[in-house]
This record gives structure tokens, C-alpha cells and sequence, in this order.
């Protein structure tokens, strides 16, 4: 793997480029080269020429157009306007002017983009403007126009970032004769998922979580002290997808000296950010502690973030190409696969993954290019872990609520925000429409609205049935029976006379929404309450589901009383989005190539060391269970 110097990158650049084309700049950006020219008519007159600058730099070429030679902002706009077909649906028009870009958010993008990107070319060539084509949201997000706003507002900063960024990894180095995994959470246990991997010259993070069911720190946090180096010496931190349990724990970093960036999916992005300012409430609302790091945090790690989609090879050190696949575990999931060195070595990291049916999502990928060494989640990897049949659980969940209904009882269904309530939302939108005389109303909190609406953003992320439906405004999350609780909504919907069902997180009953709704629920015997995920050993939930009966609250005088659970707890298996026993060997069955090491992570001690076991006998290869705090040399 040679890399050129970003200083030759230059002069090839220089070289290669038509003298009539006015060369301006040439920068580092990133993962990309950044071309400014004055003359972009005559760059179009060679149609090869994209292709020649990215084959002899081996790296993605990105042309702008120089500030001197643009046209005035607002005249843009109107050809843009005029250029773009009315059915495109544009919803704004953002100038970017430190990156000579227009962020062109519409309906239909693909409006935007043209006939093999006719319609962009079109806009640069009459004035200067690169459009990028962004996807709006059939419904409102506040998170995503505040992240959107923010690329925007943040781009003097961004582009320091970018560029240096570029220049770092354009070094070359020598080659590296080690590379180690190093344990730092989430290895036999679940929650604040972190491991570092290093070489003698590449130190990058695979994900950093909290577990957000404990306000212990020394159970909530990842081992970072372990690390050995300080922070601002991380070369790049990866994130697989957007579960606090593995993202929750960023912002932190840049609050203590790193300043390099964070790698994940333009869906994770955007759920991180929703996920982590929740989170700073929810740590003071639920544990009474102050969060490890503020809202100004959460902005910095926003102006750090690069985003990736599936596929798309990168360099995120001089010595590491990573690759993100499709993992099927929440919109944006992502394995990661990592090439370090002149082939070297190449592991993946599932992250969480979901090797079987979802209404959301297509299984996890299973093809690479080279595995020697797989770290796997194990949730649900015990012998007994096996999921009943998941048409048989759809049947099982809807026949629950409608006895609950029957005795004009409510259902309470505790869900992740991102996740299972989409996923939840799928399965009784459906029952719906087949059978429109069910017309009980689902409530949503807004968290669970925010998480819909940013999947609205990203259909290509979705299986193609929805894919489809959101396209042809046909959204499944804005379906009639969905109706969005307010705060002050709450006691009148739990307590007044109408049947309803409520979806509402957090799923583990870790303070959130759902929290509030069971404890005006709880006492009356007609409601029932439905668990459709994980509940971890230190949950609320797990304790609900061996059957605790009674919970110590806090009184509106501040006082301890005790909170009768006279409410059905009912588990309804099978809407999990992580695999079960029998998927996580069929995953492994199916890995091509077949890697020589497995590594059982993310899951209860017993259940790693037992699917580590099976997967070393099924494959006759290396198979073992890490622990927090140890290493391993992996070359």
C-alpha cells in the first residue's frame, strides 16, 4: 500500500492537469483530493481526465471551482431552481461557500443529480457551485436540520480539520512488524463496547459506548486509562453504528485532548447526535450525575465526523483502508473491515449484527475481500439462545394487545428509539392496513418521532418494500394510527378511558419516557406491559421480567414509596436486532473467506466463552473468549 505525499499529490496533480483549466489549489481534504480551478469548462471538455487524476493518485478526486470565479450566491440559487425539475420537491438551498458547494436538500434528489449526473454538471458549469443533492425528510427532524446547519456553520473550522486530517494520512511510513487488539469494554459483558487496534503506527478506536443502565462509572465507562497514551495520539476512531452502548462515550474524547476524527455512516451521524444529547438529560434525570461532557461536546465531535457509506474503500491512517459493510442490526449499522499494511493482516468487527429477517433491514453482508481474524458480538450466543419463529411472535404480539385491548386495558411497549420501535411500528402498521377495524392509536414520544423521521432521510438504508413506500410517499411511520405524545400528554393517555398502545423508550426502562408511563400504569391489572428486546442484568426491565412486583420510587415530597406492579409483564421474543445462536453460527458458516481467528465479544460471559467454543469446533479454527483489559497479538 503506498501512499503518496500530499506534496507530490500536488505535483501530480499540477502535471496532469490542462494549463487552461487554472490550477488554484490543491488540498488534502480528508478522504479526498480537492482540485480548485478557475475554469471548470474547460476541465469538462476531457472526459477522462476524472479518471486519470483518481488512477494515478489512487485516491477519490473531488473538483471545485475557485471563490474568484463563482457566481453571486443568489443568482445561483435561481439556476438551480431553474435547472432542477419542480418535481424534485426542493425543500432549501444552503450555500457553502468555504467548500464552493450548494447543499441542495429535496424530496427526490435523484431529480437533482440528472441522468448520470447531467443536472449537476449543468448547475457547475453555469455557476461554479459544486450541488450536492441531499435527501429531506418526509417528516420533521430538528436533528437533522440542525446537523445539516451545523456542516454549514462550522465550515471554516471543518475545512482546518479536513485538510490536516488528509495531510496526516498522506505519509508514507515504514512498514509495521506488530498489530494488537487491546480489550477496553463490552468484552464478556454488554455495554460501553471499545477496543483498540494498534501497530507501531496506527492507534485507532473501534467504537466507545457507555452502558447507560448503570450510573456506576466504573461500569458505565470504557477502560481508557488503560489505553497508554494520551488521547490527542489516537490516530482515528471508528463507529460501527449509533447505539449509545458504542457511541455513547465520543464527545468525551474531545472534551480530553483527541482532536482527529470519528468514521461512521451519514444515518449514524445523525442518530448519535439525537442519541447523545438524550443521554446528557437522561444521565441527570436518572442517575442524578452530571454526564461526562456537555452539548458543546457533542458539537465538536459533529465538526469531526466524516461520514462513509457502505462499500466505499478508504484510507483512515498512512497504513489502514477500511471498508463499512451492511450489518442489518439499525438503520446505518456497520461492520468494519480493516486492511492494515502491504496485506498484512485483515479483521472485521460485526459490531451488532442481524443475520436474519427484518422488516427494516437486509441480513448482515457476509462476503470481504480477506478475513484472518473476526470479532463477533455474542448477545445471544448460548446454547439456548434460539428465537422463536418470527411470523409466529408477530401473531403472538398482536393477540397480546388485543386482549389487552378487550379489557380496555393499555399496552406499555419499552423500545430502543432507534431500532425496535421502527421495527415495532412496521409490524402493527401492517396489521393495520390488512385489518382496518383494529383502529387503536400507537402513541410515539418524540425521540421515537426524530428516529422515523431520520430514516425517511436514508431509505437506501431499508429493505426495498420500504424503501419503495417512502419514495412513492407512502411512509409506514406516518401511517394514521400513529400519534405523537407531547410531555403534557402523558397521565391523560395513561390513565384516561380509551385502549391505546404506547411505544416509548428507553427499552431497558432506564429513565426516559417509558419509565414515566409504567409508573402510571403499573398499578392497574387491566394494562400490560410488552418486552421486544434485550434487557440487560442491571435493567429495570430484567428485574420486571423475573418478576419483581414491587419498585422503590421517589414521591412528588421527594420521599421513597413503593410502586405496586399489578400490570401483566409479558416478552415477546423475536423482534431482536441482533442474531440468535443459530444465526450467529449460520453467519459464520456462510463467512467467505473463512477467517483462521474468532474473537466472541458483546455478549454475557458465559454466552461468549460458549460461542467461542462452538464456532472454534464448527470452523477448526482458532476460537476464543476475550475479557476486559486484555490484549491480544494478532500479528
Amino acid at each position: 500500500m503506498i501512499l503518496l505525499h500530499y506534496k507530490d499529490i500536488e505535483k501530480t496533480v499540477i502535471e496532469l492537469m490542462p494549463k487552461e483549466c487554472q490550477v488554484t489549489k490543491v488540498e488534502p481534504e480528508g478522504l479526498v483530493t480537492a482540485i480548485y480551478i478557475k475554469n471548470i469548462k474547460a476541465f469538462y471538455q476531457n472526459d477522462q481526465l476524472i479518471r486519470q487524476l483518481a488512477g494515478s493518485l489512487k485516491k477519490k478526486i473531488v473538483v471545485r471551482v475557485d471563490a474568484s470565479a463563482l457566481l453571486p450566491i443568489e443568482d445561483a440559487k435561481k439556476i438551480i431552481e431553474e435547472l432542477v425539475p419542480a418535481d424534485a420537491g426542493i425543500r432549501n438551498i444552503m450555500p457553502n461557500p468555504e467548500f464552493s458547494e450548494m447543499h441542495v436538500e429535496a424530496l427526490k434528489p435523484g431529480l437533482v443529480i440528472g441522468k448520470g449526473g447531467s443536472v449537476l454538471k449543468e448547475i457547475m458549469l453555469r455557476t461554479g457551485w459544486a450541488a450536492v443533492a441531499l435527501r429531506a425528510p418526509t417528516m420533521p427532524s430538528s436533528t437533522l436540520d440542525g446537523v445539516r446547519k451545523s456542516i454549514i456553520g462550522d465550515a471554516v473550522d471543518r475545512k482546518k480539520f479536513l485538510v490536516n486530517v488528509g495531510r496526516k494520512i498522506c505519509q508514507p511510513i515504514s512498514s509495521s512488524d506488530w498489530l494488537r487488539a487491546l480489550c477496553l469494554g463490552a468484552f464478556k459483558e454488554i455495554g460501553r463496547s471499545c477496543f483498540l487496534i494498534q501497530t507501531p503506527n496506527s492507534k485507532v478506536l473501534l467504537d466507545c459506548g457507555v452502558n447507560t443502565a448503570t450510573g456506576d462509572p466504573t461500569r458505565a465507562y470504557p477502560y481508557l486509562n488503560m489505553l497508554g497514551f494520551p488521547l490527542d495520539q489516537l490516530d482515528a476512531v471508528v463507529i460501527s453504528h449509533g447505539h449509545m452502548d458504542h457511541m455513547g462515550f465520543v464527545p468525551y474524547l474531545y472534551e480530553y485532548g483527541y482532536d482527529g476524527p470519528v468514521y461512521c455512516t451519514p444515518p449514524t451521524r445523525d442518530i448519535m447526535v439525537l442519541l447523545q444529547q438524550d443521554y446528557i438529560n437522561l444521565a441527570k434525570k436518572t442517575f442524578g450525575m452530571e454526564p461526562p461532557y456537555s452539548k458543546k461536546d457533542i458539537q465538536t465531535e459533529l465538526r469531526h465526523v466524516i461520514t462513509i457509506d457502505y462499500g466505499e474503500v478508504v484510507d483512515i491512517t498512512p497504513e489502514i483502508k477500511m471498508t463499512l459493510y451492511n450489518a442489518g442490526h439499525i438503520l446505518g449499522s456497520a461492520m468494519v473491515h480493516l486492511h492494515i499494511g502491504e496485506g498484512m493482516h485483515n479483521l472485521v468487527y460485526t459490531g451488532d449484527m442481524k443475520f436474519g429477517f427484518t422488516k427494516l433491514f437486509e441480513p448482515a453482508n457476509t462476503v470481504f475481500p480477506r478475513v484472518e481474524t473476526v470479532f463477533i458480538e455474542s448477545t445471544y450466543g448460548g446454547r439456548a439462545d434460539i428465537m422463536p419463529n418470527r411470523v409466529d411472535m408477530e401473531t403472538h404480539l398482536i393477540n397480546v394487545i388485543k386482549n389487552t385491548i378487550a379489557k380496555r386495558g393499555k399496552v406499555l411497549i419499552p423500545v430502543f428509539a432507534v431500532g425496535r420501535s421502527q421495527e415495532i411500528m412496521l409490524v402493527l402498521e401492517d396489521y393495520y392496513r390488512r385489518n382496518p377495524d383494529f383502529n387503536v392509536p400507537v402513541y410515539i414520544d418524540g425521540m421515537v418521532l426524530e428516529a422515523s423521521a431520520i430514516h425517511t432521510a436514508y431509505p437506501e438504508y431499508l429493505r426495498e418494500q420500504v424503501q419503495r413506500r417512502i419514495l412513492s410517499n407512502n411512509s409506514p411511520f406516518e401511517s394514521s394510527m400513529i400519534k405523537v405524545a407531547k410531555g403534557s400528554d402523558k397521565e391523560g393517555i395513561a390513565t384516561g378511558d380509551d385502549p391505546c398502545i404506547i411505544l416509548a423508550p428507553s427499552g431497558m426502562l432506564s429513565g426516559g419516557p417509558s419509565y414515566e408511563y409504567l409508573k402510571l400504569m403499573a398499578d392497574d391489572p387491566k394494562n400490560a406491559m410488552i418486552f421486544v428486546g434485550y434487557q440487560s442484568a442491571l435493567s429495570l426491565g430484567a428485574k420486571l421480567q423475573k418478576g419483581l412486583k414491587e419498585i422503590p420510587i421517589a414521591g412528588d415530597d421527594g420521599r421513597t414509596k413503593i410502586l405496586n406492579v399489578n400490570m401483566s409483564v409479558e416478552t415477546v421474543e423475536g423482534f431482536s436486532g441482533h442474531s440468535d445462536r443459530s444465526q450467529l453460527m449460520a453467519y459464520l458458516k456462510n463467512l467467505r473467506p473463512t477467517p483462521e481467528h474468532v474473537y466472541t465479544m458483546h455478549g454475557d460471559w458465559g454466552k461468549t466463552e460458549e460461542f467461542a467454543r462452538s464456532a472454534a469446533l464448527m470452523l477448526r479454527k482458532d476460537g476464543r473468549s476475550l475479557a476486559d483489559l486484555e490484549a491480544v497479538r494478532l500479528k
